[in-house]
């Protein structure tokens, strides 16, 4: 498994946070599990993902996993500030899950490949505890698709830092590109791929405001640190 290239801080959750506040519509309008099914978040993180699905889908049971105490923590944390109830956590590794064979509906993974070493052997581990019949969703991020205007050369090369830096600590930050022949590979049937584009100008201030500076600009800046000792 990758190193977490943003490392584990307060700042970083709250970046996380805003990420998922700003991207809800984009990301997760289509999101929504019924009544009673069993749900599988591989990597929840601090649990800015975990709120949304969980509030989007009230009525279905949702087990959310981590590698990492603090994450864990975090999570139950902002679940319980909002008084959700249908959220369970478990410190887990998504290499070695702790369940059943085929006994989720669905399987939820968010920013999660993108830090893995081995992506594929990721996928299907998860598959082997998905039902027959049952769904993964899948979101990841490629920085390689990162434009300006006007175009500066010092941004491109931040980018390519965390771009590089990454890579060196095991995880891949162009693994948008690749979900396609991922989920195939690991043996999944009817793999559809939705691009979603951020774009963000003067007369999005939500999103300048939420991604641009919130998200992305801290994303790279989160990375500092790793960058200079490597």
């Amino acid at each position: 498994m990758g190193a977490y290239v943003h490392g584990y801080s307060d700042i970083e959750a709250s970046r996380l946070v805003d990420q998922a506040n700003t991207l809800i519509n984009l990301l997760h309008n289509d999101t929504k599990y019924f009544a009673d099914s069993l749900v599988l978040e591989a990597g929840c993180d601090t649990g800015a993902q975990t709120i949304i699905l969980a509030k989007q889908s009230p009525l279905a049971n949702i087990i959310s996993i981590d590698l990492s105490k603090y994450s864990i923590g975090r999570a139950e944390a902002l679940i319980k500030k909002e008084n959700i109830p249908n959220v369970a956590f478990m410190l887990a590794n998504i290499f070695e899950l702790p369940f059943p064979q085929e006994c989720f509906d669905h399987v939820f993974v968010c920013f999660v490949l993108e830090h893995l070493e081995r992506p594929l052997e990721a996928l299907q581990e998860l598959k082997s505890v998905l039902k027959p019949g049952g769904s993964i969703t899948v979101i990841e991020g490629d920085h390689g698709s990162y434009f300006c205007f006007p175009e500066s050369s010092e941004a491109f090369l931040d980018v390519k830092c965390l771009v590089d830096v990454q890579s060196r600590l095991g995880g891949n930050a162009l693994i948008g590109r690749q979900i396609y022949p991922l989920l195939n590979q690991a043996g999944y049937k009817y793999v559809k791929v939705s691009p979603r584009m951020v774009y963000a100008d003067a007369c999005r201030p939500h999103l300048v405001e939420g991604f641009t500076k919130k998200t992305f600009i801290s994303m790279v800046e989160g990375a500092k640190e790793q960058s200079i000792e490597l």
